[in-house]
């Protein structure tokens, strides 16, 4: 089935979010679809999947002019979406999910499981998947999750199918099997939308490349072009993809992990006998699939996790049983990995987020009012050096997009008088200009004689930015291996498998 998007353009209030888009995907082909943060990618797949209504333009299946007033008559059409974050429901089963909106039934009304076991199977057989239709999705690993949401499009026979980031939450290997899948879907003549930041991934898999900037398409490219010529389409200028750092200078001191559990409410370890050194001088980058205890190891360490057993000694300081504000006023840098809900006020300017643990200081504040002149000199400053985009210090936190908001963040941790920076998922939905620019900052800190802890999913930024890797699963470290240690051992590791000989 081929899909051909005319002129979508899609306005919300002043901002146009896609303006006069055209884009056609023939069966048989896997079309990428690359753009910065907030350039639009999502929004035309919304229009394409029902859930926005363009504003002008058309969507047609083999040359037939769509009308979509939602996902269902989208997918009744026979377009799929994979999402980045699954739309499973845990407590039910595969079969179940899989049936969930399209019931069949029999007698007087019961639902047919083993009409849908049987559809489970089929579809399964298709792709070597090794599946159990009885199985509840919430015990299943994210990558079978994955799995669980293709064979949910397929079986209801959809020609169009679109991924939507689709590998942010796989191991290197898990993502090369979905990469397998995509080419069979291809090659039985499934027309495919990849939606992925992965400049590496694009060229291994598209067939054509469609590269939006500000809500427009601003070319076309094919697999065959390097990744700084994609990344120059993307953001409009050239960027260095690359992470240039020296060999690292260790000082002594430093961050020291012993014995650290980390415990739930209820009870349950969440991460298990962890230990670990960072010494000044150096990035340890902390690998694994999420959840499997990054977070809360981080939250274990700036004093926000409620239970911890063990020692978090800082230049032997002891942190743990310390409030976030000791641990802070340690010297402790935190970027949290969602910063919306945690690192920013969304209607608070900036000049109140670049301060907004420390209004109390002497130079922000006097007989407790606020110095406003200083702290918008303060943003000024931060605002010039951070390439912060924005009309002024005024500007609400809010209305930046993701890459500033996460610039404005990094300007904050990165202005305290540092002994230690946390930065968590520091560059997520991050366009590749500003990645650029973040890992540099992270790799001045460190050369600075700070110690560095660097939690990512993302495995090329773990490699780029790590002098050592800690690889987490299932809440413990399963080794600590050098930087240059090789995608592979690492995608082992992130999958259950220690290395004796490459772990230090």
């Amino acid at each position: 089935m081929k899909l051909e998007l005319r002129g979508i353009t899609k306005r919300f209030g002043t901002l146009v979010a896609n303006d006069h888009i055209d884009l056609t995907v023939r069966p048989g082909e896997i079309h990428a679809l690359l753009g910065e943060n907030g350039a639009g990618k999502s929004t035309l797949m919304n229009v394409l999947y029902g859930l926005y209504q363009a504003d002008e333009g058309e969507i047609l299946l083999d040359d037939v002019t769509q009308h979509f007033r939602g996902p269902g008559d989208a997918m009744t059409a026979g377009i799929g979406m994979v999402h980045q974050h699954f739309m499973l429901i845990p407590v039910f089963t595969v079969a179940e999910n899989v049936m969930l909106g399209h019931e069949s039934t029999k007698g007087i009304g019961a639902l047919d499981i083993a009409k849908a076991r049987e559809h489970v199977r089929s579809v399964a057989a298709r792709f070597g998947f090794q599946i159990d239709p009885d199985a509840l999705v919430g015990d299943l690993p994210v990558g079978v999750q994955q799995r669980v949401e293709i064979i949910k499009a397929l079986a209801r026979d959809a020609k169009v199918l679109v991924f939507d980031e689709p590998t942010a939450v796989l191991t290197p290997q898990e993502t090369d099997e979905l990469m397998a899948i995509m080419r069979q879907l291809r090659d039985e003549g499934t027309a495919i939308v990849f939606i992925t930041h992965k400049l590496r991934e694009v060229r291994e898999v598209a067939d054509r490349i469609t590269v939006i900037r500000l809500g427009k398409v601003v070319g076309e490219a094919e697999p065959t072009a390097t990744n700084a010529e994609l990344a120059s389409l993307m953001v409009g200028r050239a960027v260095e993809l690359t992470v240039s750092k020296e060999a690292p200078t260790i000082g002594e001191g430093g961050l020291e992990v012993r014995d650290l559990r980390v415990l739930t409410p209820t009870g349950q370890i969440v991460v298990d006998a962890v230990n670990f050194d960072v010494r000044p001088g150096e990035v340890l980058a902390v690998a694994g699939v999420q959840g499997n205890g990054q977070t809360e190891l981080v939250e274990a360490i700036v004093g926000i996790a409620a239970r911890v057993e063990g020692s978090i000694r800082l230049n032997g300081t002891e942190l743990v049983g310390q409030s976030v504000k000791a641990i802070l006023d340690e010297g402790v840098g935190f970027v949290p990995e969602d910063r919306k809900v945690d690192g920013l006020v969304g209607d608070f300017p900036i000049s109140e987020n670049l301060i907004l643990d420390r209004s109390a200081d002497k130079a922000f504040s006097r007989g407790g009012t606020l110095r406003r002149g200083a702290m918008e000199a303060f943003a000024r400053d931060r605002i010039a050096e951070f390439d912060i985009r924005a009309q002024g210090p005024a500007t609400l936190a809010g209305t930046l997009s993701g890459g500033n908001q996460q610039k404005v963040v990094i300007a904050r941790e990165l202005s305290r008088d540092l002994r230690l920076l946390v930065a968590a998922q520091p560059t997520r939905g991050v366009d590749v200009g500003s990645i650029e620019f973040i890992h540099k900052r992270i790799i001045e800190t460190r050369d600075s004689g700070i110690p560095v802890v660097v939690v990512s999913t993302e495995l090329d930024e773990v490699v780029a930015l790590a002098d050592r890797i800690a690889v987490m699963y299932r809440g413990a470290v399963v080794g600590i291996v050098p930087g240059d240690t090789s995608r592979e051992t690492l995608g082992l590791m992130m999958a259950g498998a220690a290395d004796p000989e490459v772990a230090a």
